[in-house]
């Protein structure tokens, strides 16, 4: 059987006692837009720190590379320093050796010019007296001669000596000193890019703290927007309840399976039934149907609450499909 007058009355009764919930859900409707509108607006603040947080990582990552690189330097420098430092503490050393051994050579000289002028020179006209022949007298001649350039060569060596290490003490402490200037500029360029490298460190750190505050932030929205959203199902779903159980009493129900469809099948009429299927009662079940749940006689013949039973039965087991109104 079909009543479709009973649909559209079933229809505008639905409507009207769900009439006092829109509001409530309406509003609930815009706090969960409103709530979204914020969330997105959240999520693009949250994507452009995180940009800041992988810009400032990169700053560091490379302030951190250089600090690596120019204590390498320094290192390198600092080592090469002391290598210098050592070779002019042994230059000073020899320095001060040949000093020592010019110091020497010419208290000799000078005590050996002392004796000689003490003793008196030798003469031409003695030597020549005073040797015995031709031979000792070259000889006497060439001895003397040696002696006195003997001395003065001795003399001039170790000057020398002494201006080559001296030149070579300067040159080393150039070198030296160059290298110390330029280990204080690395030293400096280092605490430099120390200062950077911290600065942005504290800026990753900062920005990664406001990034894990917002995604809290949008956490909680989102966990307030599912509230939200619950509520509004939960208040439409009371609303359907609602109305379904208003009209449910207004048709002669309440009814194991939803109102629209008993009002589709049978119109609430528990003693119906449809001579072309032989389909009985409010629900309109088959016969075969009936008995297979445990059903006692016709369905039309049955009290409303056995029909009401196998009704909900059949709806636990098998929804809407049971029932063409249902579609």
């Amino acid at each position: 059987m079909r009543r479709r007058p009973a649909i559209a009355i079933l229809l505008a009764a639905l409507l009207l006692a769900a009439s006092a919930q829109a509001a409530g859900v309406g509003a609930l409707r815009a706090k969960v837009e409103r709530g979204r509108d914020e969330a997105a607006a959240l999520g693009g603040r949250i994507r452009a720190t995180q940009s800041r947080v992988a810009a400032a990582e990169g700053e560091a990552a490379a302030a951190a590379a250089r600090q690596r690189r120019l204590s390498a330097l320094l290192a390198h420098g600092r080592a090469r320093a002391t290598r210098l430092a050592a070779e002019v503490a042994r230059s000073e050393a020899r320095l001060e050796a040949e000093r020592a051994r010019l110091r020497r050579a010419r208290r000799v000289l000078a005590q050996r010019l002392v004796a000689i002028y003490e003793s008196g020179s030798p003469s031409t006209a003695e030597l020549v007296l005073g040797s015995g022949s031709f031979d000792e007298l070259a000889t006497r001649s060439e001895y003397l001669q040696r002696i006195e350039d003997s001395d003065t060569e001795l003399a001039a060596r170790v000057e020398q000596v002494r201006n080559a290490v001296r030149r070579e003490l300067k040159l080393v402490a150039a070198l030296k000193a160059r290298v110390d200037a330029y280990n204080e500029r690395l030293a400096a360029a280092r605490s430099e890019i120390a200062s950077v490298r911290a600065e942005a460190e504290s800026a990753t750190a900062r920005l990664q703290a406001l990034s894990a505050e917002r995604s809290a932030e949008l956490a909680k929205l989102k966990s307030q927007i599912g509230q939200w959203v619950a509520d509004i199902e939960a208040a439409e779903a009371a609303s359907r309840a609602a109305a379904e159980e208003t009209v449910g009493r207004w048709l002669g129900g309440p009814y194991a399976i939803p109102t629209y469809i008993v009002m589709c099948e049978s119109g609430g009429n528990y003693g119906a039934l449809n001579p072309s299927s032989g389909a009985g009662g409010a629900y309109q079940i088959l016969p075969s149907t009936w008995a297979l749940y445990g059903g006692q006689g016709a369905p039309q013949d049955a009290s409303k609450a056995e029909q009401d039973r196998i009704a909900g039965e059949i709806w636990a087991d098998s929804g809407g499909s049971a029932w063409v109104c249902a579609g």
